[in-house]
This record gives structure tokens, sequence and C-alpha cells, in this order.
């Protein structure tokens, strides 16, 4: 095979040089990015059975054992799995990603995507195989054959870790990191692929659980008075504030770029507090943090699953099992925040630890 320009003998008319050069380039490997320090980055760990669906894999290991699980594995290492609930988030902080380095090339304030798994180091390939197919830039495991890899996520610098698994997601929370069990939804629902959607809820999500505590103990009628009379006390945060607080970061990136119409993150705040008794200090407390989100939306108690449908965001955070199941219900990828006072007396039951769960 002889490229264009170059047949015949030398100096012979050709295409322009350039053209030969191209040539020879386009025959070179495409060069992946390089990975950004971890201390720079936004790091989110991400379970194996988060990231795909491992259902048939899940069945052998509870019916057949470990053994019959890493055989199955290895046999079908060529076969990609199939997309997880965390998926389209996944592709979509890498669309936020390719954006941010086409803008500042040298930075490296990105998204780093950290798959954790307490998986044997053999299922690796399977794995790394998927991956590769689905062209996601992942570069850095944590395969902990059959250990909790929870005392993995600090070092790390886990920004966020989603799992399926709500006891380690949990654990993560206990060790003050911020973190979610992930659910797929009921039904499929298209999202964007170029620009990333985040819903959180408040109240034990981005603030503190102090009003439901209020609500649980007093009522809403105490509660109403208590937000009224601590309007300018502003909330203490919850386990995802420092998540938002990323988020907004990156989005001031493109900001100074003159792209804050276009800026391809974009958030909501989706609370069941109501806007004129119970919402000024929602807001005033994100003001005192220095935070925002682009959009705030209070449904005084109303099903937030309806709206999620609307705004179809890659992943909406709530501490309720309720709301959580509203969402998915309609299609959206929902992921549920254990913290706060909800959670009394409703840890969840013991479970048969797995080679694939996190």
């Amino acid at each position: 095979m002889e490229p264009p320009g170059t047949a015949g003998a030398p100096g012979a008319a050709g295409r322009p040089w350039e053209e030969a050069k191209a040539f020879y380039d386009s025959l070179a490997p495409k060069k992946k990015p390089k990975s950004p320090k971890p201390e720079n980055a936004i790091t989110i760990a991400v379970s194996s059975r988060a990231l795909f669906r491992m259902e048939e894999e899940q069945k052998i290991y509870n019916e057949q054992g470990v053994e019959a699980y890493v055989k199955y594995q290895l046999d079908h290492e060529n076969e990609p799995f199939l997309p997880g609930a965390a998926f389209p988030f996944v592709k979509a902080l890498e669309a936020v990603n390719t954006q941010l380095r086409e803008l500042y090339p040298d930075s490296e304030e990105l998204f780093d995507i950290v798959l954790m798994t307490n998986n044997h180091a053999q299922v690796g390939v399977r794995l790394i195989n998927s991956i590769n197919h689905y062209d996601l830039f992942i570069e850095r495991f944590c395969m902990t054959g059959g250990n909790s890899p929870i005392c993995y996520l600090k070092a790390y610098h886990a920004n966020l870790y989603l799992s399926s698994d709500a006891e380690k997601v949990s654990g993560a929370i206990e060790e003050g990191i911020a973190a979610a069990t992930i659910f797929s939804p009921n039904r499929d629902l298209e999202v964007s692929e170029n620009q990333l959607r985040v819903a959180f809820d408040g109240d034990a999500v981005l603030f503190s659980d102090e009003s439901e505590q209020i609500v649980k103990a007093h009522g809403l009628d105490m509660f109403f008075e208590h937000e009224k009379a601590h309007e300018n006390k502003p909330l203490a945060q919850g386990p995802l504030k420092g998540f938002l607080e990323a988020l907004g970061k990156l989005q001031k990136k493109f900001y100074s770029k003159g792209l804050r119409m276009e800026c391809p993150i974009r958030t909501y705040l989706v609370t069941a507090r109501s806007a004129a008794s119970s919402g000024a200090r929602a807001l005033k407390t994100l003001r005192s943090w220095g935070l925002e989100t682009d959009e705030a939306l209070f449904l005084a108690g109303a099903p937030k699953g309806p709206l999620l449908k609307k705004i179809r965001p890659h992943i909406f955070f709530d501490d309720q099992m309720f709301h959580v199941e509203g969402a998915k219900e309609l299609g959206t990828v929902a992921a549920h925040v254990p913290y706060g006072v909800a959670q009394k007396h409703k840890r969840p039951a013991q479970e048969k630890p797995t080679p694939n769960s996190k």
C-alpha cells in the first residue's frame, strides 16, 4: 500500500507533502488523553454493578458460589456487559471533559472516573474489555478481591461514590464521603448527550437534616415557624454539598469563557419545601456558601417524578426512598443518600457479600 502522492520515482508529480504526512499520521494509533492527577481532579468512584448490568453474573454467584462465578466471567470475558444505571452519567462526565480539554488544554481540573469493585482481579479483563468496547476513558481501577473497597475511597480522593450496594454506601457516608445507592429506572428515558444534568434534593442531601428533624419531632406547622425564625441562618452542610461545589467550580470555567448559556453542566434543586414558607432559607444557605443551582424547584410536597421526567437529569439524589421510587418509576436514574433522621431504624438488612457488589 502506497500513500497518496508517493507512487513512482522520487520527486514525481504527486500530491503535496502535507497530504502524504497526513496519511502517515492517520496510521498512528489515536492517543488517549492523559489522566489528571487525583488531587487536581473531581474523582467519581463507580462500582462495577452501577456502571454495568451484571444480574446474570450475580445470580450465578448467589446460586453456585464464587468459583462458578469467576469461571463464568472468564468464559465470557470477550462479551461486553450491558450499560448499567450509572452509564449515562459517566458518558455525560466524559462529554464535559472533552469540552474542558478544548478550552483548557493544560488544565487538570477534570472529572476522573475510578472503577471501584471488590471483584477478583481475574474478572478485570472483562471489565476492561467492556470499558474499551464503549470507548470509556477509565484508567483507574480498584479491584479488592472480595474485600470492601470503602477504605480505598479517600486514597483515591473520591468526591462521589456511586454503588448498587446500600451497605457500602452507608459505610462511605459514615466515613464522610459523598455517596449514594444508584437505581436503574423502570423505563428508558432519553437524556442529553452534550449537557450533564444533576438534580439534588435539599434537606439531608445538600443541607443537613436539621429541618427534617423538626418536622419529625414537631410537625409541619412548627417547621414553618422554625424556618421563618431562622431564615437568615444558613443550614449546615449535607453530604453532597461538596459535590455541588465541585460542579460549580467547573461551571465557572465555562462562564469565564463567555459560555454561561452554553455550559455543558446544569444543576437543579428539586425540593419538597414550599417556596413562600421555607424556600428563602434554602436559597440563602446556598448563597452563603457561594453556590447556586441553575434551577430551583419548590414542590410543596407534590411528587417529584413528573417534574424530573421533564428535566431528564442523568442522576437525581434524594434521602427518601419514596421520592427515589417515584423518580425511577417515570424513567429517572435516581440515587438514595442514606443520611439524616429519615434513615433511623431503617438500616438495610445484612446480605451475603458478593464479589461484584459495591
